[in-house]
């Protein structure tokens, strides 16, 4: 017993200062990513209504198949650009490079995924990624839908 109480004692110190660790990188992670996020949103707030007119682009009336094969759907999306400068690049390319991205996109989407904010969500977070990987400049910081209308066919 007098032999393995040092092995004991190494073992409880060890596994301590591992929970310790761990704990203080999770810690730091954590408020990393709430201050990034906090000051992101107090950018957005900072604009007045005109300047999120001059950086924002709207594209309507999309009709396309859903990946359900008796689903339809007609959508209009709005995009927030960086900048105003963005915003006439995109407006030059958005019917010949925006519009098939998105009709790719939601022909692989069912129509359950975008029947729930969250779905939505994550859809126009996938479009955003996909419409600034075709875009000279990544400059797209936003995708939201204006206008969703699913119907059977």
């Amino acid at each position: 017993m007098k032999k393995m109480m040092p092995w004991l004692a190494t073992m409880l110190l060890a596994i301590t200062l591992i929970v310790v660790v761990v704990f203080v990188f999770m810690q730091g992670q954590n408020g990393n990513k709430d201050d990034t996020h906090t000051a992101a949103a107090a950018e957005e707030k900072k604009m007045t209504a005109d300047e999120i007119v001059e950086v924002s682009s709207e594209l309507a009336q999309i009709k396309t198949n859903l990946a359900d094969p008796d689903r339809i759907i007609m959508v209009s999306f709005s995009f927030r650009l960086s900048d105003k400068t963005a915003k006439e690049d995109f407006e030059k390319i958005k019917s010949i490079t925006v519009k098939p991205i998105i009709i790719q996109a939601l022909a692989d989407t069912k129509a359950e995924e975008l029947s729930s904010a969250k779905g939505m969500k994550q859809f126009n977070e996938k479009l955003t990624g996909l419409i600034n990987e075709a875009l000279p400049e990544p400059k797209l910081k936003s995708t939201s839908f204006s206008d969703v209308v699913i119907a059977p066919m």
